[in-house]
Formats: structure tokens, sequence, C-alpha cells
């Protein structure tokens, strides 16, 4: 067999934080986006759905983070080798590692996959998913691959703190893919997940002051009660700080992987996503 497996540590079940008991689940992807006034794709949703937060809040649509990569070179002969290189430089969850779904599509968003294989049960590498995926990639198809990694979530009260697996889904865009959505959207993609894992809730962290919202529910005036306990406050900030350094250090090994033309850092909530997360790590 050319390509390799992930072997998963023998845990029997992953414990979610905040006990909500559930699996959150990656929607289809033809769900996610839909079609501007020229007929051009454009992301409608976010590629993971709404949730209840891991800090306690009902997170409702939750808005996601994302990167956007172009290269300075992308062909049909040098995309597979390049997306194999981005996938290399993923930081796999120690209790989820691997790669563990492949979905192509041809043409556009609307077609049904080419080639989709559900690996759960078997975890691969990226050696392993270009193995899969070598046979079915032209320059008019897009690759969607999943996978997991560990973010610093929240809980309870007192306020605990635990490294738990976060969805994360990775995309590479063929040129001739879907009226050439690569142009708005990038050759390659990351969704990190949920936005608040770097940003927090309710404007607590970063110097600016920022207008905090009057609580919707309970959980969230439960957050802010929370918050306003110095000791609390100070692991909200030092997790969330960590969150943030573990997605510039992964941003730094994918600009050192490939020949990067320009990324940008974003997210649907925040104006300047990456602005922002320089000023909560500026803060003391």
């Amino acid at each position: 067999m050319r390509y390799s497996a992930i072997h998963k540590p023998p845990h029997s079940k992953i414990r979610w934080a905040g006990e909500i008991g559930r699996e959150i689940f990656v929607r289809d992807a033809e769900a996610c986006f839909g079609r501007d006034a020229f007929g051009r794709q454009i992301r409608t949703a976010p590629l993971f759905p709404s949730a209840v937060s891991h800090s306690g809040i009902m997170a409702g649509m939750a808005n996601q983070a994302y990167l956007s990569i172009w290269l300075k070179e992308f062909t049909e002969e040098s995309m597979l080798e390049q997306f194999r290189d981005f996938l290399g430089t993923v930081p796999f969850s120690a209790k989820q590692p691997g790669f563990t779904h492949l979905e192509i599509r041809a043409v556009d968003s609307t077609e049904t996959p080419v080639y989709e294989q559900d690996l759960r049960s078997f975890p691969l590498d990226a050696a392993g998913i270009i193995e899969l995926a070598k046979d079915y990639v032209h320059d008019d198809c897009s690759c969607d691959v999943r996978s997991h990694w560990d973010l610093w979530v929240f809980e309870g009260e007192p306020l605990m703190a635990q490294q738990l697996p976060q969805a994360l889904s990775l995309l590479c865009n063929g040129e001739h893919y879907d009226d050439r959505f690569w142009k708005d959207n990038g050759h390659l993609e990351v969704s990190f997940g949920f936005e608040h894992l770097f940003t927090g809730h309710g404007g607590v962290l970063g110097i600016r002051q920022i207008a905090r919202p009057v609580p919707q529910n309970q959980e969230e005036s439960d957050f802010l009660e929370s918050m306003a306990k110095a000791a609390n406050l100070l692991l909200y900030k030092e997790k969330t700080r960590e969150n943030i350094k573990a997605l510039f250090d992964w941003v730094r090994r994918i600009e050192k992987a490939l020949p990067i033309e320009r990324l940008r850092l974003w997210s649907e909530g925040e104006e300047n996503f990456e602005a922002r997360l320089e000023e909560i790590l500026a803060a003391r």
C-alpha cells in the first residue's frame, strides 16, 4: 500500500467542552455557497454549522475564521504537489490525528462530487490524500479535505480550560474551477473554526474598548459575570492568546512551505481579523 494511515490513539470517546453531548458535523459544501448577480460562486454561509459554543454561549450562526492563500505559480501539473505541501503543514489534533474526509468536485459547487471518501475509521496523512486524489484532480476541480487541530476551549465556574479537537476544512481550488473561484478566495484556503476561539466573546479581550452587547440570554449574562472575576479573565486571556499563537505559528509554516504571492487572514465577524489578533497579543 503506497499511502499511509494515521493511527488514532485508543480513546473511545472525545469529551467536548460544556458536555454538549453531540459532535459538530461539517455541513455539505453546496449549502455554504451561493451565486452573485453574475452567476459567480460566493460563500453565503460558514463551512461549519451553528452550535453551542465551547464557552457556553449560544453561538447561533457562529462566525468562522479563514486563511486564503494565492500562490505565485499554480498549474494543473503542480496543483497536487503544492496541495500536498500545504496539507503537510497541518498541526493535527493529538486525539484525532490525520485527515478524515476527502471530497473532490469538478466544474462548480453544484455538481455531484466526482470522488468522496469518509476516512474517519482510517485517517490518512498528506501523501495518502494525494494518492487517493491523483486520478480525479484537474484544473477545473476543487478538493475539500477535513481534519482536526487542538485549541483551548472553556467551561464551568470557576472557569476551566482544556485543549480539545476543533474541526478544520482545507480547500484547494483549480484555476478553472467555478468561473475562477480562486480569484476571490485563493488557490488554497483554511477554515480554522469558530472565530471567538481567537477573539473571545463580548469584547473582553484586547486593548481598545469595544462596546459590549447587552446579554441576550442567560448564558451570555453568566459569561460576562464570570469574566468580571480576575482569575477567570486572566485564564481566558492566557489561553485565547495561546490559540492565536498556534494560528500564527501555522501560518508561518505555510509561508515557508509554499511559494506564496499573498495571503489573507480574515473572519466573518471582524473588519480586520489579523489586526484584532495582534491587538489581543499586545495587550497586557
